[in-house]
This record gives structure tokens, C-alpha cells and sequence, in this order.
């Protein structure tokens, strides 16, 4: 079952934030994921949305994800991350074929 890696940022430091996203597609690459959005201006629909960004990455399972988020790799180039924006993320499993919302 697939999973998504959800990712709601706000910029404290966009030259930070910048030099992060510059490595990033190099640092993805190879991960078995596949990036689905990564949107500098959604418009919210309800509500207040106090972010800059919002990413979601799709892997295959949760073990796939977690291995590219712990990687040695992403973790240095989110050193830059976690100083360029404060971010809410979140794993969240994809629905089984037979699954009823």
C-alpha cells in the first residue's frame, strides 16, 4: 500500500530553505519515490492556512519512505531545511482499493 510523505513548511530563511531545495532533486533521485506536488502557492478552500509550501512525496510503503528520510544524504541537505522553514510533516497510508471513506 502506498504511503505519502506530507510536508507543510513556512520560510524562516529562504536563502536556507533555497540552498536545501537545490540538492534536493539530486539527494531524491534514486529513492523509489515519486514527488506529487511541491507548491509554493495552493489556495486554501476552507480555513486558514498559515504556510509558505506544501510537499507530497509518494513512496511504496512506509519502510521505503523512512529509509529516504533518514538517509544519510537527506539528512545532511536538511540541515539547511531546518533552518530555512519550520515544517509540519506527516506519513500517511494510502487507502486499500477496498477502503470506504
Amino acid at each position: 500500500m502506498s504511503v505519502y510523505v506530507v510536508a507543510q513548511l513556512k520560510f524562516t530563511d529562504i536563502a536556507r530553505y533555497r540552498r536545501y531545495q537545490s540538492h534536493f532533486a539530486e539527494v531524491f533521485a534514486g529513492s523509489g519515490g515519486r514527488l506529487l506536488v511541491a507548491d509554493e502557492g495552493p489556495r486554501p478552500l476552507e480555513g486558514t492556512w498559515p504556510f509558505d509550501k506544501i510537499v507530497i512525496m509518494a513512496f511504496d510503503d512506509d519502510v521505503s519512505a523512512l529509509a529516504f528520510l533518514e538517509s544519510p544524504k537527506y539528512r545532511e541537505i536538511s540541515e539547511d531545511r531546518l533552518a530555512g522553514a519550520d515544517t509540519t510533516a506527516l506519513l500517511a497510508k494510502g487507502l486499500h482499493p477496498a477502503a470506504r471513506v
